[in-house]
Parts: structure tokens; C-alpha cells; sequence
């Protein structure tokens, strides 16, 4: 794979990020699903996304196989 191409695609990824992390406030299930770790106590919070972390990765790792088979 030549350098134009990695540049390019690289800067596609970065754009996608950027979008996700701009509308996932807006997305209700983000970091509430069963599994997600969530421990509240006063003047404390602690939030630890596991299950959203595994979703996402899981549908990552499709994308990447998708687009490497081309």
C-alpha cells in the first residue's frame, strides 16, 4: 500500500471518529448497557463502559474485515 493511500484513508478514519464522538451524547443506549459499570456515590461518580466497549469493537472489527476483503 503506497503512503497517498494510507494518508488517505487514515484521514477518513479520523473524520468517522470525530463524527461518532461528536453525536454520542446523542445516542441513548451509549454507556447504559446491561454489563456497563456504573458506581454513584456523593460528590463521586465512576463510569466503566465495558459492555459498550466490547459492542464497539465487535462492529469495528467487522468494518475492518468488510473493507480489508476489497
Amino acid at each position: 500500500m503506497n503512503l497517498g493511500r494510507l494518508l488517505f484513508w487514515l484521514g477518513v478514519s479520523f473524520v468517522v471518529v470525530g463524527l461518532l464522538l461528536q453525536l454520542a451524547p446523542q445516542i441513548p443506549f451509549l454507556g447504559k448497557l446491561p454489563g456497563d459499570i456504573t458506581i454513584e456515590r456523593p460528590g463521586f461518580r465512576f463510569t466503566f463502559p465495558i459492555t459498550t466497549c466490547i459492542l464497539i469493537s465487535v462492529v469495528l472489527s467487522l468494518l475492518a474485515s468488510l473493507f480489508a476483503r476489497r
